[in-house]
């Protein structure tokens, strides 16, 4: 009998037991209902990741961030494009209950940063930031600007950090009990991570890109904001981007893929947006 195979067998079982156990119990965990604009089912989210851990790491990250565009002089936190964009958020901030009731008392808030850059992101909790690149750069109307807020908003009702970082640490657990249990090297180790990646992390993502479209839409809609602006945003984001290559190698879903995928959605939320702007 190999003495290096019983010392690890049984804390390997147990490993594979426990990750077994675990993903059981958190899969059908859910952080918000379904979305309208995504046919109204809603979806298991696998959440081994405490909201606190990464709730903590989110705030480091956005706090280093904004002392680095103080520091450059980039941050802006007033002035009229600021306001513009906060009154956007602001209108669409209460239609975040419909999806869960708790997200309308977390403390939202836009940090604007003077940068060429197209893009915005969103941390844990509500902390939203835009860089004026997107907006001077595509020329954003008051619509599209509400498709990117709904689309990071939704991000952060789903928790879609808490749900990558809980499937990655899932996938490099299994990866590295079965190695274990396989007898595989370093190198087969490393193979099997980047299948992982590519089979498993990268679709992941996209599937949650994919996910918060349809999401803010919904939002954007509740809020009065017209839903096919996030077509005509797309579109902008296509011409001045271009390819990024393949889409089964990328994060994000293929322009074409996202504007056909909101596209359908829209007469689903097309209710939605009319009875906003009546009640307006």
């Amino acid at each position: 009998m190999n003495l290096r195979t019983t010392f690890f067998s049984r804390p390997l079982i147990h490993g594979a037991a426990w990750l077994g156990a675990a993903l059981l119990a958190a899969g059908c965990a859910s952080t918000t209902s379904g979305s309208v604009a995504a046919g109204g089912a809603g979806r298991s989210q696998l959440l081994l990741v405490s909201s606190d851990e990464v709730m903590q790491q989110s705030l480091q990250y956005y706090e280093q961030q904004n002392k680095q565009a103080r520091a450059k002089g980039e941050l802006i936190t007033s002035g009229p494009e600021w306001s513009r964009v906060n009154a956007i958020m602001q209108r669409l901030t209460p239609q975040v209950a419909a999806f869960r009731s708790d997200a309308a008392r977390w403390p939202w808030q836009l940090v604007l940063i003077n940068e060429d850059t197209v893009n915005a992101h969103v941390m844990a909790g509500g902390k939203i930031t835009v860089y004026t690149g997107l907006i001077r750069k595509l020329r954003l109307s008051d619509d599209e600007i509400a498709a990117v807020m709904g689309h990071e908003m939704a991000h952060a009702l789903r928790e879609h950090t808490r749900e990558k970082m809980s499937q990655s640490a899932a996938g490099d657990m299994a990866i590295s009990i079965g190695g274990a249990l396989l007898g595989l090297g370093e190198g087969g180790q490393q193979m099997a991570s980047m299948g992982k990646q590519l089979a498993l992390d990268l679709p992941f993502s996209r599937s949650m890109e994919s996910e918060a479209d349809l999401y803010g839409l919904e939002l954007a809609a509740r809020a009065g904001y017209d839903p096919r602006a996030a077509v005509t945003l797309w579109q902008k984001m296509a011409q001045a981007g271009g390819s990024n290559g393949p889409s089964f190698l990328s994060t994000h879903p293929a322009p074409g893929d996202r504007m056909a995928a909101l596209q359908a959605a829209i007469p689903r939320v097309m209710p939605l947006y009319e009875a906003a702007r009546r009640g307006r």
